[in-house]
């Protein structure tokens, strides 16, 4: 309720709005909105409707061009959106990641049997008001489990989980190699899909580029990549998390100026908006905005070639992160809200420990080790994503670098263009892009698989899966999975984790902290995620 305040405490965005106060930061906004969002007939933001029918209208500062495939992608908008689209088994609270039942009706009373019932809910359909059933669900499993089809899910769940299969129309059993409590969590991971949807000749392609068909609490009315997604609520949910808004418009705005023009200013169309530059945080608190950050394992990462000289000397990789002024980077594009990488996972991890190689600015020893390596006259190709924050952090690298000899040349582009040349194994040389393991969980278990395991898409851009070194680790992997006990298994990980951090051929600079911004004169129930995107499923107009 807005009425009934006195004057004196009028909250200052509605001021900014009413009084025409920042009337030339308003005109300035619109401009750079409308050089942004993409056409204009897909951006509109009131939606049409009024109080608690108007449309939510978010901004993402990430792309929404990447893949859709539920079980494929690891794109910050897509993820983001599939979480209100689709439904797992169970899913887990955004925060505390807790599972709860979704389209199951119960987590198995025994997480560490090796045999997991579940009953589907009664009425759960699909978008398009066919029934959701078992066949649906093996359908998904058999996508997750196929190792031809190699889903970047599947490599959360293929050293535990043997099989499932159908029990009748409206039950499932999950069939485990071993006891693995910690599987409940990353059934959320496991979007169930529909199979008469999906299994059509083409229909995955379709998945890929956008189209999206689930059982959540709101379906996709609208896809317009380099532009915004917009979403309904679907009148045939019954599920546990209610949807709360009539109609959603997401927008995808990767560039930072925009993205704060549009929730801010006598302009703001937006109501809440994630990856907020630092800059902006105190001009954003100060016109009324609520603006929160979340730590985690967010981070800028550098991927380096292995196959490629001089990159498969492990020195050559260890001289360019100590190379890496961090403690300047932290200070000058990361506004304080970041910490350099002293280990894989960011110090708030239950499972962290100091790494026994940690890559502390040490340009002497940087230069050191390339002339034990023998190389002199380097010049780096350093390919990156164009999310704004690590395009900030950039320059630092560069310096770094240039600092000891290695001339640099920064190449960075949009995120889809980039991972598209490396999935057509185009040539290259060092990427740094942004990365939050996350999005899938929180356990060490599966941030480590995230990125290393045979098999996996980031060791296949790496080209190390073959050196005696990774299957080493990936022996030492597979064995802490199936260890038993949490102590051992948290020791088993840690010790393997210094394998990771002394080879360091995808590794972490900086762990730095993301925030989200929204109005709340209209939005309550928003909690700041400490990775990508948003999660609305239990917010609703204040």
């Amino acid at each position: 309720m807005r009425d009934a305040t006195p004057a004196p405490a009028l909250h200052r965005r509605s001021f900014l709005k009413h009084s025409g106060a920042l009337g030339a930061a308003a005109t300035i906004a619109a401009t750079l909105s409308a050089c942004s969002s993409g056409p204009e007939s897909t951006n509109e933001t009131d939606g049409g409707g009024e109080g608690a029918d108007r449309t939510l209208t978010a901004v993402i500062g990430y792309g929404n061009d990447q893949s859709w495939d539920p079980l494929m992608t690891a794109s910050a908008f897509s993820m983001a959106a599939n979480h209100h689209v689709y439904e797992g088994l169970l899913d887990t609270d955004p925060i505390s990641r807790e599972p709860y039942p979704a389209l199951a009706t119960a987590i198995p009373a025994d997480l560490r049997a090796t045999t997991w019932r579940f009953t589907l809910r009664e009425g759960a359909k699909w978008h398009d008001g066919r029934p959701v059933t078992a066949d649906d669900v093996v359908f998904t499993y058999g996508r997750v489990l196929d190792r031809k089809t190699a889903t970047l899910v599947g490599n959360f769940f293929a050293s535990w989980l043997e099989e499932v299969r159908k029990v009748d129309e409206k039950s499932v059993e999950l069939v485990l190699r071993f006891p693995f409590p910690d599987g409940a969590q990353r059934l959320t991971l496991a979007k169930i899909m529909p199979k008469h949807v999906f299994s059509e000749a083409g229909a995955l392609d379709g998945a890929t580029t956008g189209r999206a068909v689930g059982s959540g609490p709101y379906r996709q009315t609208a896809h317009h990549p380099k532009s915004n997604t917009t979403f309904e609520a679907f009148a045939d949910y019954n599920g546990p998390r209610k949807p709360a808004f009539r109609k959603m418009n997401w927008l995808t705005m990767v560039d930072a100026a925009p993205r704060v023009a549009k929730i801010s200013g006598a302009s703001a169309g937006a109501q809440i908006s994630d990856n907020i530059p630092y800059a902006n945080i105190a001009q954003l608190e100060k016109s009324g905005l609520k603006v929160e950050g979340g730590a985690g394992m967010n981070h800028l990462f550098l991927l380096f070639d292995t196959a490629r000289k001089p990159f498969d000397d492990v020195r050559v990789r260890q001289a360019l992160h100590y190379a890496i002024d961090t403690e300047k980077m932290i200070r000058a594009a990361l506004r304080g809200h970041g910490k350099p990488a002293s280990s894989y996972l960011n110090e708030g991890n239950p499972t962290y420990r100091r790494a026994r190689t940690v890559y502390a600015h040490d340009p002497d020893r940087a230069r050191a080790l390339l002339r034990e390596a023998g190389v002199s006259g380097l010049t780096v190709r350093l390919m990156a994503v164009n999310v704004s924050w690590i395009v900030d952090c950039l320059p630092t690298i560069k310096a770094s670098w240039d600092a000891i000899g290695v001339r640099t040349d920064l190449e960075p582009q949009e995120t889809a263009a980039l991972f598209t040349k490396l999935d057509q194994k185009k040539d290259f040389q060092v990427v740094a892009a942004a990365s939050n393991p996350n999005q899938f969980g929180l356990d060490a278990d599966l941030i480590m698989h995230y990125n290393y395991g045979p098999g996996n898409t980031w060791m296949r851009y790496a080209r190390w899966e073959g050196n005696s070194v990774a299957k080493d680790l990936f022996r030492r992997m597979e064995a802490a999975t199936r260890e038993p006990d949490p102590e051992k298994k948290k020791s088993m990980t840690q010790d393997y984790i210094d394998v990771v951090a002394e080879n360091a051929v995808i590794y972490p600079v900086v762990h730095n902290e993301l925030i989200t911004a929204w109005d709340p004169e209209d939005l309550t129930g928003v909690r700041a995620q400490p990775y990508p995107g948003i999660n609305l499923l239990q917010a609703k107009w204040a």
